[in-house]
């Protein structure tokens, strides 16, 4: 499900800053969630659209959405069918967004728009993604333990120090949306997704309000839905290009303790040190040999799939392009404009 070749990364220009805000079920915050987004970049002169993503609610958020864009054009609505989840959400913002950076924000308040300018000093900074971090977070025990738990689980995957992968309020530049990849839950995984294809991830310190309506919709179960998300993220970065050293390593790694351990049994064999036929060893040595030849054969039938199936831009990510491919690029884009 990744973006490439449905968003074109150098479309923005005549807006500076996309906001993506997904909601479900947030009817009271919608209107003042707006008026601080608008209040602050009006303050900062930024050119701004907002993409309200209306994520199946059932309160009549879609109503408040209708009556805000009536009196002001920048609004856009992507309403869904049913309740996809977050990522789902954010998937389609993005395909809407136009804005040479996009923000991301939840829908409750408890971000606070004050911070807008902070992010894009980071992201002038050099960083390619900047992501919140709620040092202070008004938050009760059973969201706070397992986030704390879910952030050091990444960190320690990826080689990141990300303080807070969970924050919904991120900022990025819109060129690295095109190989962004949003599906199940893995807009947890964002700043983690960024930094194995090469991008500058960064974060900074934000504002944590309180919850002012309504209750949270997340708690101690997402920690099983992390730790299986965690697993695969970390597969499809890593392998995802080389199933075979991940399966094959494993695999030849039990081979060679199975052998090792028959080997030994059989050595025992012939210097008629005893029987061997009745020993646990001998059984865990064959499971071994058998499970290790396996996974062998899983990395080398992913490999053979891999070959007819990975894309161009799948294999890399490209920072930049210069010299004659990049006035052959520009020409093409003037040929196109005109073709329009």
């Amino acid at each position: 499900m990744s973006f490439a070749g449905r968003i074109d990364p150098v479309a923005g220009g005549a807006i500076d800053c996309s906001f993506v805000i997904p909601f479900f079920n947030e009817r009271e915050s919608l209107e003042i969630l707006y008026h601080e987004i608008a209040g602050e970049c009006a303050r900062l002169d930024l050119r701004i659209e907002f993409v309200f993503v209306d994520d199946g609610s059932t309160d009549g958020g879609r109503e408040v959405i209708d009556r805000l864009a009536a009196a002001d054009e920048r609004i856009s609505l992507v309403r869904f069918r049913r309740n996809f989840g977050k990522s789902a959400a954010l998937s389609a913002g993005f395909r809407e967004a136009a804005g040479d950076v996009v923000f991301t924000m939840d829908a409750d308040l408890q971000d606070n728009p004050c911070e807008i300018g902070n992010f894009l000093s980071a992201l002038e900074q050099g960083h390619d993604c900047v992501t919140g971090w709620k040092q202070v977070r008004n938050d009760p025990l059973d969201k706070t333990l397992p986030s704390k738990l879910f952030n050091g689980a990444v960190n320690k995957a990826f080689g990141l120090s990300i303080n807070d992968h969970n924050c919904g309020f991120k900022a990025y530049r819109r060129e690295l949306l095109g190989e962004l990849e949003m599906y199940g839950e893995l807009h947890r995984f964002v700043p983690a997704l960024l930094h194995a294809r090469g991008y500058r991830v960064g974060q900074i310190a934000v504002e944590h309000r309180a919850r002012r309506f309504g209750k949270s919709k997340f708690g101690t179960k997402r920690l099983i839905k992390g730790a299986l998300d965690l697993m695969t993220v970390w597969l499809t970065t890593r392998y995802a290009a080389r199933p075979l050293h991940l399966f094959g390593g494993g695999g030849l790694a039990l081979s060679a303790l199975g052998f090792a351990i028959l080997g030994y049994l059989s050595v025992l064999w012939v210097l008629g040190l005893g029987p061997i036929g009745d020993r646990p060893l001998l059984m865990l040595g064959m499971l071994l040999v058998l499970f290790g030849g396996q996974m062998i054969s899983v990395g080398l039938v992913a490999e053979v799939i891999l070959r007819r199936t990975i894309g161009e831009r799948d294999k890399y990510s490209i920072a930049e392009r210069l010299g004659s491919i990049q006035r052959r690029e520009l020409q093409h884009e003037v040929e196109r404009q005109i073709a329009r």
